[in-house]
């Protein structure tokens, strides 16, 4: 990150319990109780200090919402590309991976790392350049959840799908016109869901290498959904596929 700072309870906390390096955690005199008392175990465990403060000391960093809590702590490590393919191999799943072409927004990306969270996604992938990265807004988005999902900076979007490709994973666009509706997606399959840029959707390029795309129905008057929204939609569709609810 470039700041090294995240804030917010959850995102903090869970920086705590992943082992990542926490140097210092900041709260306001005005957290106490179980909240407090969760914060200091936690910090314990992980070896650091919590530090009360004034609300006025947190507020003067402009952060943003930081719900009385900020701590500092070490640069995010990037994965590889391998990492993510071990993460696959070590629960014994096909891999299914996100590819983020050149999205803009950080809570776009905060958002699509909670939801890849939360349905089992083994990484996800974005591009150096032209693409946000891992923010400290990223991670309040995220609600502690980018400690837990592997992200992969690439240096080229479209060589790294022909790389997906020759390790069988079948690379998935999203667009509105496209080759099948999103509820016929057979995420059962080794896995690649490309999301677009918000404005301009998928670059010509990367939809040139898509295997095939999906689209998502749509009744209302607008013609698009938000790129994190439709994400989550796209990721729930692969868990359903691969937890059936008589497998439960």
């Amino acid at each position: 990150m470039d700041n090294e700072v995240i804030m917010g309870r959850n995102p903090v906390m869970e920086a705590l319990k992943s082992g990542r390096s926490v140097n210092k955690v900041m709260v306001t005199e005005q957290i106490q109780g179980s909240t407090f008392q969760k914060i200091n175990q936690l910090a314990r465990e992980a070896g650091t200090i919590v530090q009360k403060v004034p609300r006025s000391k947190l507020d003067q960093m402009e952060l943003g919402n930081h719900q009385g809590v900020v701590a500092y702590v070490a640069s995010y490590t990037y994965a590889s590309l391998d990492d993510l393919f071990d993460r696959a191999n070590e629960r014994g799943e096909d891999p299914f991976f996100i590819l983020l072409d050149e999205l803009e927004d950080p809570h776009n990306l905060g958002s699509i790392l909670r939801s890849a969270d939360a349905t089992g996604v083994h990484g996800v992938i974005i591009p150096k350049r032209r693409s946000v990265g891992l923010t400290a807004t990223v991670a309040k988005t995220a609600a502690g959840a980018i400690e837990h999902i592997p992200v992969v900076r690439v240096t080229n979007m479209s060589n790294t799908i022909d790389e997906l490709k020759e390790r069988n994973v079948w690379i998935v666009g999203t667009e509105a016109e496209a080759d099948q509706d999103y509820r016929q997606l057979d995420g059962s399959l080794p896995i690649g869901i490309v999301i677009g840029n918000e404005g301009k959707g998928m670059s010509r390029l990367v939809r040139k290498k898509c295997d095939w795309t999906v689209g998502l129905p749509m009744v209302g008057q607008v013609s698009s959904l938000n790129a994190s929204v439709a994400c989550g939609l796209l990721l729930y569709e692969v868990y359903r596929k691969r937890h059936p609810l008589g497998d439960q």
